[in-house]
């Protein structure tokens, strides 16, 4: 293994005992490796880089190395240096590695995934598709490498320690599995493939699955076809990323397995820069009154019962090629596209559902795919560029059908200028809540890349045959969103994904099944004085579908002895939040066999702080003569909440606090972090 890899797989440790009382203290780390001193001083050189209105100093004491940031110049005063997201991510990443920030949207995502162990499955996407003809693994598993070794994104992963960032790896490994179709059914291997849960903070995030064998509308003349499977996480690629990535991996093998040309770019470095220059001002008037308000009509039903079901629905409906042909041709003769037709029908199912008289706002998310950025080649750049957006109309019963499709079309052009906006800067612009839904369903137009005809020229001269890949999506992050693109007939297929515990299996039928049959009358109405109410009425024999209400969670924190400890020994607390990697602490707890008293605090994702009874119950606070330590364990994106816990005046101990910060491992690793921490703890107070 190279020093490089080595490096990569380790999850440093820092230890730190806050003294936010102390007017212009600065902040001092001590760095916990294993690192020798050219890695401490690259951490403490990309600090100094990334945070220039602060001092950084690395000192080495005893063989400890200690970062020490303090205000520099102009900024120097009596307030002590924050330690921002931003700040502990830098300080926790490993010191050979790049990042670039996430997306909004991304960011997103990735929280949900994380936040979000019991749903295994829910934030994967999938893409498979048939190959007929000779197939060479060797050169296949060659060719998927040679695209992992030129395209930045596939040798990225995740770090949400603190500000969620993608953290850039000089190489990864592509899996490649291969399955005899004697072995396992295509079913089977889409579900088992989708239980995989991808390791988010190690690069590879792709994997590759093939199945072989006849199938069975081909056993007749024999022919033998491969159907293949990607997957890969939400967070990382959207369907026309992974599409760009196939179309790569085909000049790659047609070239025995080595794509032409050295790395891309521009890549997902180049949009980060993009993103950067971007001027906000006017963004930022647009979304101050185009936020979808917070009395609009956003659900697909009316207000129900609990759902008694888990987990994602997935529906599908397709209107024939000469009904779609017949749409195109009604939306065109107003001056629309067949997607405005689509808004236009389900802003009126939304209104429908809401049960309101009169007019009334109504929003939903579209989706925006980035591509059309005015940033060079962003059209060909692999990843997740662009941003579900909330669309806002006003449904009047009494004004004509063609004005609302032209207000959609309007308010899809006007978004087309915002795709690199997030919901977060959307909320905050607006005066929305952090962390409020905007919208509850989002529609998306898809159009995929053709494959060249040279390519497929090429491919057909070798005996290869291959079809369009079709996406599984299983994405539930809001209770409805649906998906139309067209088919290789030219019909226009809708797929709804829907979160069972919102909306049960026959409710998104329903809403499904209207949809597609306004979309089947609206050519037969030519005269534009046909009102809203008008289309309305031709789902008066049609249930409003019910949509469960969503109650929110349990906030607050909770606290726990797990081991009683000797008396009068130091207290650890570990500190746990969403996204702590599973199993770190139990590992701790069972490979740790000091004598303190150990417990856990398990905040809430709204990050609540424990109250000071509460750590007074658990003998947190001890007379100072005992001089108790409390040690405070933060794995992850637990080592802020530590860190605010330990600098609170109120939250304090009478003894001495240290709070020990990790980065973002597997449980064995992040544990193994810990141990460090607790180790260099344990020799000072020796």
């Amino acid at each position: 293994m190279s020093s490089h890899d080595a490096q990569a797989g380790t999850v440093l440790a820092v230890v730190h005992e806050p003294d936010g009382a102390v007017p212009g203290s600065a902040l001092v780390f001590e760095l916990c490796g294993p690192l020798g001193t050219t890695q401490a001083e690259a951490v403490a050189a990309r600090i100094a880089t990334r945070h220039r209105a602060y001092s950084v100093t690395l000192e080495e004491e005893a063989g400890r190395y200690l970062v020490r940031l303090s205000r520099a110049g102009a900024e120097a005063g009596p307030e002590p240096v924050p330690l921002t997201a931003e700040l502990l991510a830098d300080l926790l990443q490993p010191p050979c590695l790049g990042t670039v920030p996430v997306t909004g949207h991304q960011r997103e995502l990735l929280l949900a995934a994380v936040n979000r162990p019991g749903a295994a499955g829910r934030h994967i996407e999938q893409l498979h598709w048939s190959w007929t003809g000779p197939l060479d693994i060797g050169r296949f598993t060659a060719a998927w490498q040679s695209v992992t070794d030129r395209e930045v994104v596939l040798r990225a992963s995740f770090d949400w320690t603190g500000a969620p960032r993608l953290v850039l790896h000089e190489r990864a490994a592509v899996e490649v599995v291969h399955h005899r179709h004697t072995t396992v059914s295509w079913n089977d291997l889409l579900r088992r493939d989708r239980a995989r849960e991808f390791a988010l903070h190690r690069p590879g995030l792709l994997r590759v699955t093939l199945l072989d064998g006849p199938q069975e509308h081909e056993a007749t003349d024999r022919a033998t076809a491969t159907r293949i499977l990607l997957s890969y996480p939400h967070a990382l690629l959207d369907e026309r990323g992974a599409q760009l990535l196939v179309r790569e991996f085909y000049r790659a093998y047609l070239a025995d397995g080595v794509v032409p040309g050295g790395e891309r770019r521009p890549d997902i470095r180049d949009h980060v820069e993009w993103l950067r220059g971007q001027d906000t001002d006017v963004a930022r008037r647009f979304w101050a009154t185009a936020a979808p308000p917070a009395h609009a009509a956003v659900s697909p039903g009316r207000p129900g019962g609990r759902s008694r079901n888990t987990g994602p629905g997935r529906i599908q409906r397709r209107l024939r090629p000469h009904q779609t042909a017949r749409l195109r041709s009604w939306a065109a003769a107003w001056g629309a596209g067949e997607s405005s037709a689509l808004h236009a029908v389900w802003a009126l199912l939304l209104y429908r559902a809401a049960g309101v008289p009169g007019p009334a706002p109504v929003s939903f998310g579209m989706h925006l795919s980035g591509r059309d950025l005015m940033l060079r080649g962003a059209a060909e750049i692999p990843g997740l560029l662009g941003n579900p957006l909330p669309v806002t109309v006003t449904v009047d019963p009494t004004a004509p059908l063609v004005e609302l499709l032209r207000q959609v079309r309007d308010a899809a052009l006007d978004l087309s200028a915002y795709p690199w906006v997030s919901g977060d800067l959307i909320r905050e612009w607006s005066g929305r809540a952090p962390g409020d839904r905007l919208t509850d369903t989002l529609v998306r137009f898809d159009t995929r890349p053709e494959l060249p005809r040279a390519l497929r020229s090429e491919l057909s001269a070798q005996g290869i045959r291959v079809d369009v890949p079709q996406s599984v999506s299983s994405d539930t992050s809001l209770p409805v969103t649906l998906v139309a693109r067209h088919d290789s007939q030219g019909g226009l297929t809708l797929t709804a994904t829907h979160d069972r515990a919102g909306l049960s299996d026959a409710d998104a039928s329903g809403t499904l099944s209207q949809c597609m049959h306004l979309l089947r009358l609206l050519p037969d109405h030519h005269d534009e004085r046909v009102t809203v109410a008008q289309v309305l009425d031709l789902l008066r024999a049609g249930e409003v579908p019910l949509a469960a209400r969503q109650e929110p969670g349990p906030r607050g924190s909770a606290l726990a002895v797990l081991r009683a400890g000797e008396p009068g020994a130091d207290v650890i607390g570990l500190v746990v939040v969403p996204g702590v990697p599973p199993g770190t602490y139990d590992l701790l707890l069972s490979e740790y066999d000091g004598p303190e008293r150990i417990v856990s605090l398990v905040l809430d994702d709204a990050g609540g702080l424990p109250p000071p009874a509460g750590l007074r119950e658990l003998g947190l606070r001890a007379p100072p003569s005992l001089g108790r330590r409390l040690v405070l364990c933060g794995c992850g994106p637990a080592s802020r909440a530590a860190y605010e816990i330990a600098r609170g005046a109120p939250y304090g101990t009478d003894g001495p606090t240290t709070v020990i910060m990790t980065g973002i491992g597997d449980a064995a690793e992040s544990a193994r972090a810990l141990l460090r921490g607790l180790e260099s703890v344990r020799a000072r107070s020796a």
